[in-house]
């Protein structure tokens, strides 16, 4: 495994897989691994015939109430999983070579991203949206690997990447959880002890939301209401958002009916957490 912390050399090395004809599969991360990206590399390894890795904090994505300067961190801890699941190329820029400059340019993509995280976050997904176009620029064409657990973060990368027409082909990942249902996320080590044993609510109020879905209910502020119940149940949870919206489009469909995306953000105290589920209608 190589390691590289300029654009031009991990540019280079993955233009040097391609021409010796290995596909390559590509996963961004901002670090602090576990196994839900890891879930990503094995995808990657598997289906490639190289696969590279990008670990980078992304400034752009963070508001300036947001958590920057304490998201978590371990970058030998990171290049140890990437090893072991295989990954032959690790890019881990600082902020300076991704961004020698004040930015001028940014990407923004509208309709998906208006939404939800858009407007809880509202500058997140520029932020999300610019840096993923940079680093597939920088890799260049390849399969990339993202998890559904940001769903809305998936849906506004493979919009960009077909609206742009970049040759990268977007595969989407399945959420890994814990054994009590909790989505693997790199900020649930905000959580203490007694937020983490509540922090399974967001799975459970999603569940019930897709129940209700299941048993015949067409109408979406129903099914809000279902999750928001659930969530209002916790104590130490204070619900964002809970939302229905067909999976393409983000558009909430009245009545409900095709493939739809349950979808919930919840603060506590520390720790603001997102999840979702499928169901069809």
């Amino acid at each position: 495994m190589k390691t590289y912390a300029t654009i031009a050399a991990f540019r280079e090395a993955l233009d040097t897989e391609r021409h010796a004809g290995r596909a390559v599969g590509l996963v961004p991360t901002m670090g602090y691994l576990h196994d839900g990206h890891r879930s990503l590399m094995d995808a990657a390894v598997v289906a490639n015939g190289v696969a590279a890795l990008t670990i980078f904090v992304n400034p752009l994505q963070f508001a300036p109430t947001e958590d920057l300067s304490t998201y978590p961190r371990d970058l030998q801890r990171d290049l140890a999983m990437a090893r072991s699941a295989g990954i032959g190329h690790v890019f881990t820029p600082d902020v300076a070579e991704m961004y020698p400059e004040a930015i001028a340019t940014t990407v923004s993509v509208a309709g998906v991203s208006s939404a939800l995280e858009g407007a809880s976050r509202p500058t997140h997904f520029d932020g999300v949206a610019t840096v993923v176009a940079k680093l597939f620029a920088i890799a260049g064409p390849c399969r990339a690997y993202f998890g559904e657990k940001d769903f809305q973060q998936l849906a506004v990368v493979r919009k960009m990447t077909s609206d742009l027409s970049l040759p990268v082909a977007v595969v989407g990942c399945p959420t890994v959880r814990e054994s009590d249902g909790l989505a693997m996320s790199s900020r649930n080590v905000y959580l203490n002890d007694a937020e983490r044993a509540a922090a399974p609510v967001l799975h459970r109020a999603l569940r019930a939301g897709r129940e209700a879905i299941e048993q015949g209910v067409r109408d979406a502020a129903a099914v809000r209401a279902v999750m928001a119940e659930v969530i209002a149940a916790e104590p130490l949870a204070r619900l964002d958002y809970a939302e229905v919206v067909d999976a393409a489009t983000f558009v909430v469909p009245a009545p409900l009916a095709g493939t739809l995306r349950l979808l919930v953000a919840v603060r506590f105290a520390k720790a603001r957490l997102i999840d979702n589920i499928g169901v069809l209608a």
